[in-house]
């Protein structure tokens, strides 16, 4: 059963760093008031309590939260169960480390190809480098259920809304790559990534 509140998320339906904020909350049984923002089309409310509008933004009675990883692990410090950062710090500070390498690693190429005022050849050479990184990588999800650990985290919230992206990216991972797209095949069938898409997000595939 869900966590009743009085939260709410302002998110882009089709930006991957909203869709991260909508698996925690999913992930989590909470329920948020989902308030779905087009770019440049601002309500005022998220004007008030964001000065730089950006999304997601997380509303929770007078505290606003802006940035998706500060969110992320407020969400996950308030509502503790289940976990989605490990216990112990060492092991606190890899999944830090690691959501950190996503960002600079995979967003900016992400963000790249997403962005229309990028030139076509930036954009193919983003594309390459992805899908070459992310198969370079995909051993390293043969042995476990999640990427690197045997429990979903914040690390599989930020990494999945870009896999889930790939088509629309113009990115197919090859066959070398069968461990990542097991995993691929495995978290987009759990049901509470199914209840994080936005209906924008569910034509994306």
């Amino acid at each position: 059963m869900g966590v009743t509140n009085r939260l709410a998320c302002y998110s882009d339906p089709a930006d991957h760093y909203s869709h991260r904020v909508r698996i925690v909350l999913a992930e989590k049984g909470v329920s948020a008031e989902i308030i779905s923002v087009e770019k440049g089309r601002y309500p005022a409310k998220l004007l008030e309590v964001n000065p730089y509008a950006s999304l997601p933004t997380l509303v929770d009675r007078d505290l606003a939260l802006y940035e998706s990883t500060v969110v992320m692990e407020f969400l996950d410090e308030r509502y503790p169960h289940p976990p989605l950062l490990p216990v112990y710090p060492v092991a606190r500070a890899n999944s830090r480390l690691l959501v950190h390498r996503i960002q600079r690693d995979w967003c900016v190429h992400v963000d790249l190809i997403l962005d229309p005022r990028s030139k076509e050849a930036a954009r193919a050479v983003a594309r390459k480098e992805l899908r070459e990184s992310l198969t370079g990588v995909s051993a390293l999800f043969a042995d476990k259920a999640y990427f690197l650990s045997d429990e979903m985290s914040l690390v599989d919230c930020c990494l999945l809304p870009i896999l889930w992206r790939l088509p629309m990216l113009g990115i197919e991972l090859p066959k070398p790559a069968k461990p990542l797209l097991d995993y691929m095949e495995r978290q987009f069938a759990r049901e509470a990534f199914q209840l994080s898409l936005s209906p924008a997000e569910r034509d994306m595939r």
